[in-house]
């Protein structure tokens, strides 16, 4: 399985260094302040951690929303069990 795994890992590297080869033009990116210039490359692998980047901000926040979301709920399941289980301990009183 190991061996996969580098198989793998290797297949990935020649075809970002092809990419990187094929895509070596410099292009110029303008931003608010100013501008840079850098390979069209550089410039797709950047975009491409940006937005993985985001994308894992953007999961964690979803998950720790849902986390205290089931902590919540399980202090309420919580309450409500034993709730119930006080009033099975108490004595059914007949008045008749």
């Amino acid at each position: 399985m190991r061996f996969v795994s580098y198989l793998l890992l290797l297949a990935v590297v020649i075809v970002g260094v092809s990419f990187a080869t094929l895509n070596s033009e410099s292009v110029v990116i303008n931003y608010y302040i100013g501008q840079a210039k850098m390979a069209l490359s550089f410039l797709l692998v950047l975009a491409f951690a940006g937005g993985c980047v985001i994308g894992l901000l953007v999961g964690i926040w979803f998950y720790l929303k849902v986390r205290f979301k089931n902590r919540g709920l399980t202090y309420q399941l919580r309450m409500a069990e034993k709730e119930v289980q006080n009033l099975r301990n108490i004595p059914l009183q007949d008045r008749h």
